[in-house]
Formats: C-alpha cells, structure tokens, sequence
C-alpha cells in the first residue's frame, strides 16, 4: 500500500488540533510559573504594587493565548506540509506502508 495523496485539510485540522493540546500544556506550566513568580513577588518587601498581581495575570493568561497561538501555527503548519507531500508525492513516490491482514 503506498499514501500518494493526503487531504489538506484533514492533516491540517489534525495538526492544528494536536499543536493546540501542546498549548494547553506549555500554557500550564506557564500559568504555574506566572502564579508562583507572582506570589513570590508579591512578599517580596521592596515590591512595587501590583506587580505581583501581574505575574498572576500573565501567568493564567499564557493557559488561554498559548493554545490559540499554537492550534493557529499547527493549522497553517499542517498545511503547508500536506501541500508538499502531496506535490514531493507526486514527484517521487508516495510513502510505502506494510500492513498484515
């Protein structure tokens, strides 16, 4: 068996929706170090007001902009990839798979 074309868009979709899970864990490591930094800052003696408030902001935010950033790159990423398969394909042969019944 040997894949000599892909749907774009269902690779981009894929893609797309895969890069976004990868948002949503980065944005959560993010969010976590925001709200520790902001803690942090906010004991802080010398602190100015507010500023650990924003660490917080930012962190929590990193969970929301982090997936859409992501899923948006992955989409047009997947994209752009199954485009060039489909024309290399062309070209040089698709990718050959193995399978048993």
């Amino acid at each position: 068996m040997v894949i000599r074309h892909v749907g774009v868009w269902s690779v981009a979709r894929l893609y797309g929706a895969l890069s976004a899970a990868m948002g949503v864990l980065i944005g959560a490591c993010f969010a976590l170090i925001g709200l520790a930094g902001g803690a942090a800052g906010m004991t802080a003696a010398d602190a100015s007001p507010g500023s650990g408030a924003f660490a917080m902001m930012f962190g929590v935010g990193a969970i929301i902009f982090l997936p859409i950033f992501y899923g948006l790159l992955g989409l047009i990423g997947g994209a752009i990839a199954a485009a060039l398969y489909n024309l290399f394909a062309g070209m040089f042969g698709g990718i050959q798979l193995d399978t048993e019944p």
